[in-house]
C-alpha cells in the first residue's frame, strides 16, 4: 500500500500537545490549518525515508483554506495522522508543488 492509500485510509488526527505548541511557537502553524492542507487539493503525499528510522513516516505538501502553502511531516498510527512537524513550504517545495 502506498502512502496515499494509507492515508486515505486515516479517520481523524491524533495530536500531541507538544507538537502543537512547536509547531506554532517555531513556525507560527496552527493545528487548524496542518488538518485543513489534508482536505485540500492538490496534495503531494510521499514516503519519509530520511526520517522513518522509529516508525515510517510520510510528508505533505499542500494548501491551507487561505492558500498558504506547507510542508507538514506526519506519521499514521491505528488509522490516525499524527502531525510531527510543520512550516511554511521552501522555495524549492513551492517550485514542485506549482507544477501540478
Amino acid at each position: 500500500m502506498d502512502a496515499m492509500e494509507k492515508l486515505l485510509n486515516c479517520t481523524g488526527f491524533d495530536w500531541d500537545q507538544d507538537n502543537i505548541e512547536k509547531n506554532w511557537l517555531k513556525h507560527k502553524v496552527s493545528l487548524f490549518e496542518c488538518e485543513q492542507v489534508f482536505f485540500n487539493q492538490p496534495l503531494v503525499v510521499q514516503d519519509d525515508l530520511k526520517h522513518s528510522q522509529k516508525e515510517t513516516r510520510y510528508y505533505v505538501l499542500g494548501q491551507t483554506d487561505s492558500n498558504r502553502l506547507l510542508f507538514i511531516v506526519f506519521a499514521i498510527r491505528k488509522n490516525l495522522i499524527r502531525v510531527i512537524s510543520a512550516r511554511d513550504m521552501s522555495k524549492k517545495e513551492r517550485q514542485v508543488y506549482r507544477t501540478l
